[in-house]
């Protein structure tokens, strides 16, 4: 038998029992594919996330992430900003001064990562995603809402549900107020269907309603094809959403030329979690907080 360590981090929260729960395991190297896909199943998040030495000069740490029904994800969500908070708060991670650059691998890409400590201590971590790539439009709409459990009327008239990529392509559909957004029931083959017609990964309704008025949307995620019924927070569908609101004029750029979007997710699945996302030119960022809930050990059986 073979044994390794894991940690529960909840992810994009303030308090313990919110924002997206991610289980990793910090140290990964000797974890073979099929034990993270087997580990994946068991712990049933809707990612779990393996720490590795890099296979770069160029990276500092290579991720690989898994989702309930053995297949790997490559988006830099919760599932990696997770994993930085983790390697900093546990000194890991050698910070110098107050905000530190690192780099991460994650399936193809490398990407930056900024890790900055407060002057209380509490970490914040700072994620490049790729530029956006804004791809196909549903035409189908009356049939996306039935994917959905929702009316035609509930999905706004004059803007479109767009897939968008900024590393995790997922479909993005305006939603005309909060009650419909928390009404959403998707059918799950329907909605896989629906996905697959226009090249999206995941499924991500939005309002502008939000609970907190210094929020800028209020979300929900759904993925039925990787096995996630509903994900509290996803940065990697946060990320295309701001990139959205920026190049529709929703939300407009400071002075500065960036534009501050606030994502609120979670809520309907009593997981409230807040994404911020950063939006320069064609630069995309995903920045969130969060904490250590719990750490422990795992058996896993040798391979044969």
């Amino acid at each position: 038998m073979t044994e390794i360590q894991f940690v529960y981090v909840d992810v994009f929260a303030a308090t313990p029992l919110t924002g997206a729960p991610l289980t990793l395991v910090p140290d990964a190297d000797h974890v073979s594919d099929q034990q993270m896909r087997a580990v994946a199943r068991e712990f049933n998040q809707s990612e779990t996330t393996f720490v590795q030495r890099a296979t770069t000069a160029a990276a500092t740490r290579r991720l690989r992430s898994f989702t309930p029904t053995g297949q790997e994800v490559y988006g830099a969500g919760h599932n990696a900003l997770g994993a930085w908070l983790y390697l900093a708060s546990s000194g890991e991670l050698r910070l110098d001064g107050d905000n530190t650059t690192f780099t991460q691998h994650i399936g193809e890409d490398v990407l930056p990562v900024h890790v900055r400590r407060d002057p209380d201590g509490a970490i914040t971590v700072t994620m490049d995603h790729s530029p956006p790539v804004f791809g196909a439009v549903v035409t189908d709409r009356a049939g996306l809402a039935v994917a959905l459990g929702l009316r035609e009327e509930d999905l706004v008239a004059d803007r479109p549900a767009q897939v968008v990529d900024t590393g995790a392509g997922h479909l993005l559909v305006p939603i005309r107020d909060r009650a419909a957004v928390d009404r959403a029931a998707p059918d799950a083959a329907r909605l896989t269907a629906a996905l697959r017609e226009v090249g999206g990964e995941g499924c991500y309704l939005y309002t502008g309603e939000t609970v907190d008025g210094s929020a800028d949307a209020y979300a929900r995620f759904f993925n039925p094809a990787m096995g996630i019924a509903e994900d509290p927070a996803t940065g990697t569908a946060a990320g295309p959403l701001g990139a959205q609101l920026v190049a529709g004029g929703v939300v407009e750029p400071a002075a500065s030329g960036t534009a501050t979007v606030i994502v609120e997710q979670g809520h309907s699945m009593g997981r409230p979690s807040r994404i911020t996302v950063t939006v320069t030119g064609a630069r995309v960022q995903v920045s969130g907080s969060g904490l250590t809930v719990a750490r422990g050990t795992m058996t896993l059986p040798e391979e044969a």
